[in-house]
């Protein structure tokens, strides 16, 4: 009995490790697999994040909002996207953005072998560099998926991996005002006050043209609400940490 009541205790033990560790490859807060930037330590800033871009017309509307704030931002760029439109990948940097690192295809990466990840991120770097004529350090999981060796081969090429604090959910909206809520919301329930990242997307993995108008109205009140809190929006390079 005590036999089998040790297996039981030792087969739930080894599911809730499992659990755990599958939870990490996509919960952006997790350390597990890793260090990764979260979140800054200066609760006076804020970092708008957008994903999935460049995309015409969205990028290129979130660029006139953001200038008129005088607002920095940072977008994590697919490399198929920037080598079909690398004139919106100059726009971003021309305005003082920062650029980061998508990958080329935006693969779900926790699925896909070490060989191909350094593929994905090589190809992407070479399209921005193409664009902009620099590196770009950043880089963000498609889907936040990672295990140990996605991180151990960014930073291999000198990229620095940064998640993120405050989930927008603007993919699937159905309003600004949803996406607004949302950040609103997430922002609330942090116990204390810190740097919040927060994710957006101006773009669509899926394809190129993805409707992001109600991103746009979003950002353009959060940049309103929070200036008026006296937050400060910065690119990631910027972000004290």
């Amino acid at each position: 009995m005590w036999t089998i009541l040790a297996t039981g205790a030792g087969v739930a033990a080894a599911a809730a490790a499992a659990s755990y560790a599958g939870y990490a490859t996509m919960a952006p807060g997790s350390q597990l697999y890793g260090q990764t930037l979260v979140h800054g330590n200066d609760p006076q800033q804020m970092a708008l994040t957008y994903d999935d871009g460049p995309n015409d017309p969205h990028t290129l509307h979130l660029l006139d909002v953001l200038a008129k704030h005088e607002a920095k931002a940072t977008f994590f760029l697919i490399g198929k996207y920037a080598h079909q439109r690398p004139d919106i990948v100059r726009a971003i940097h021309g305005a003082g953005h920062a650029i980061g690192n998508h990958t080329y295809t935006h693969p779900n990466l926790i699925f896909v072998p070490v060989k191909q990840v350094k593929q994905e991120l090589e190809a992407c770097r070479k399209a921005l560099g193409d664009a902009i004529g620099t590196p770009a350090p950043l880089f963000r999981p498609p889907f936040g998926g990672r295990r140990p060796d996605v991180l151990k081969t960014a930073r291999s090429l000198g990229m620095t991996p940064v998640m993120w604090s405050v989930t927008a959910y603007d993919w699937s909206a159905q309003s600004s005002e949803a996406i607004v809520k949302k950040v609103d919301s997430a922002i609330a329930s942090h116990p204390n006050p810190q740097g919040e990242i927060v994710l957006l997307h101006d773009g669509g993995h899926r394809a190129f043209g993805t409707d992001r108008r109600y991103t746009v109205e979003a950002t353009r009140a959060l940049l309103e609400e929070y200036s008026a809190e006296g937050k400060k929006f910065v690119a990631i390079p910027d972000l004290k940490t």
